[in-house]
């Protein structure tokens, strides 16, 4: 594995005078490469292409992309729509964009800076109060990658697991492959790994024998969007976690940053789901299956409310 230090992935987003460079988790754990953007429209191509991807991330590099624009006296109207349509699940991103609408445009590098660094801050305080949820030796269950990858830095989901391992409350991660872009294998393993975690990874549909076999404490996700019922939008396969969960009597946290909670959102029926490329389904890089066969694929499901123990921000426990 390609080694990178938690300064290094808290530092996936660094932006500067010559633009904002994002590290390419498409390449990764194989290749450590990072992406310069100069404008909002290839910040918008970088998020549709999941160079950058978690809400937190994606919201974040929304707000660099604008600063872009501001600085390079691009049509800022044109700029944010071409954000909001890069991908409209994860709701941090139009909140970001929309603190910056609510300051003169001379201070966006410093709002989008502020977002960053707060989000950052936001993110241990939740792995500090998540940590606490968790019995001694815990053994926690994650699908998808909510580490410092999809945020400023630390995590949201792997912010509580980081925590309670530098605390001693944690003995293993499980960690969900999350098929079809391989976050879980690719991403989550990788930066758990490179820390020192202990981690296994599994193949999603293994994950009902592990927690029908009683080896898991706790079941711990992100989200992208969180309604104002407490429905809750998260890669596709988490709501199969929660009825598993739910079946077996294990706990299920969503760890998430109150930029996530739509409160315009009365429930999660209201929650757009991205539908993605059928390509992504039909094979992996040159090698192509069922080239001719119908593909669904959306990229995230609603767990319903009642199926959430509780979540957890950087303000604390919230309960059904």
């Amino acid at each position: 594995m390609t080694t990178l230090s938690l300064e290094e992935a808290s530092a996936h987003l660094r932006f500067g005078s010559d633009g904002l460079w994002l590290l390419d988790q498409r390449r990764l754990p194989g290749e450590v490469h990072s992406v310069r953007c100069q404008s909002a429209e290839e910040v918008a191509r970088a998020i549709a292409d999941m160079v950058v991807r978690g809400a937190p991330a994606i919201g974040i590099a929304a707000a660099y992309g604008l600063a872009l624009e501001v600085r390079r006296g691009g049509d800022l109207d044109r700029a944010r729509a071409a954000l909001l349509a890069s991908r409209p699940t994860a709701v941090n991103l139009r909140w970001a964009l929309d603190r910056l609408r609510a300051v003169p445009t001379t201070q966006w590098e410093a709002e989008a800076r502020a977002i960053h660094l707060a989000d950052l801050a936001g993110n241990v305080a939740m792995g500090a109060h998540g940590a606490e949820l968790l019995p001694e030796g815990a053994v926690v269950l994650t699908h998808c990658n909510a580490g410092a990858l999809a945020t400023g830095g630390w995590g949201t989901a792997l912010g509580v697991v980081r925590s309670a391992w530098a605390r001693g409350r944690l003995s293993r991660v499980y960690a969900d492959e999350t098929r079809p872009w391989l976050q879980g294998a690719r991403l989550t393993a990788w930066e758990l790994a490179n820390e020192g975690i202990p981690v296994t990874l599994i193949a999603d549909v293994a994950a009902a024998s592990l927690l029908a076999a009683g080896r898991v404490h706790a079941v711990v996700v992100g989200a992208d969007r969180i309604a104002a019922n407490g429905d809750t939008a998260n890669k596709v396969g988490t709501l199969g976690l929660a009825v598993l969960a739910q079946h077996w009597r294990v706990p299920f946290y969503v760890a998430a940053p109150t930029s996530t909670f739509d409160p315009d959102c009365a429930t999660g029926a209201e929650i757009p789901i991205e539908e993605r490329s059928a390509a992504e389904v039909r094979g992996h890089r040159e090698q192509v299956w069922a080239a001719d066969v119908p593909v669904w694929n959306p990229a995230f499901d609603v767990t319903p409310a009642g199926m959430v123990t509780a979540w957890i921000t950087e303000h604390g426990i919230w309960r059904p």
